[in-house]
């Protein structure tokens, strides 16, 4: 069992982060962008990804940071209810909670079924509302702590074939307004972050063959780079809190 660490006191040690949604992508980044700041990381994914999230753990192990795994169900609120339980007690104070579980999945309308809408609202916007939800529980009593959203284009408009996906995201980005605006007079700095565009990673790698010369050219966004904001936001000081962030290439339409 890890010793618990301090939260972050000014000039004092970074408390922990937690990164609900932890791949080898933008999560990934997060967790190295905030371990490398003197954060221990705490990395969750589904069970049966356990593996992969224990992998990057020992990447950022390897690079010096503290890094923590776990295999979690974000749907479950009792699982996620003994998460923050757990890191609580066995990690230290969560300083920084970040959800970051896409579901981006492409159906037609008539070929939506009940438990394809229903899995993805699940995925993307209720194991949101329960994030949010346990880091209120655990923050709002010290009057401090940093809970960030991912959010995509599709959180601020529906487009064909992504009527489950935007509904999801939509109701993220309303559950993090709705957090916002309740929680900021306490002390906690909620923010959504929009990021429009196609990411650098596995899946992005799969289907173009281009890939190189739009990271060169800063045609596509680049993980560390969004990783990158959320540290800035999470700096940034109580007279200027940001809410909503967007985030995309110099050459994307919108």
């Amino acid at each position: 069992m890890s010793h618990p660490t301090t939260q972050a006191e000014p000039g004092g040690t970074p408390g922990a982060c937690l990164v609900i949604g932890a791949g080898i992508g933008v999560g990934g980044a997060i967790a190295r962008a905030f371990a490398a700041r003197g954060h221990a990381v705490c990395l969750t994914r589904r069970p049966r990804n356990l593996d992969q999230v224990e992998a990057l753990a020992e990447e950022i192990r390897a690079e010096g940071g503290r890094a923590h795994a776990y295999g979690v169900d974000a749907r479950s609120e009792d699982e996620m209810v003994a998460l923050f339980d757990r890191v609580e007690a066995e990690v230290g104070p969560l300083e920084v909670v970040v959800f970051n579980i896409g579901a981006n999945v492409r159906f037609d309308i008539r070929d939506t079924t009940a438990r394809v809408f229903t899995k993805v609202w699940e995925m993307a916007c209720f194991a949101g509302f329960l994030a949010g939800r346990e880091a209120a529980r655990v923050m709002v009593p010290r009057g401090r702590g940093t809970i960030l959203f991912t959010g995509a284009t599709a959180s601020i408009r529906g487009r064909e074939g992504f009527a489950a996906f935007a509904a999801a995201k939509h109701g993220l980005r309303a559950v993090a307004q709705s957090m916002a605006r309740e929680l900021g007079p306490q002390g906690i700095h909620v923010a959504h972050i929009v990021v429009d565009g196609a990411i650098d990673g596995a899946f992005t790698r799969s289907t173009r063959e281009d890939v190189q010369t739009l990271l060169d050219q800063d045609l596509i966004l680049k993980p560390e780079d969004i990783a990158a904001n959320y540290v800035w936001l999470h700096k940034q000081p109580k007279s200027a809190w940001t809410h909503e962030l967007d985030l995309r290439p110099w050459s994307e339409t919108w």
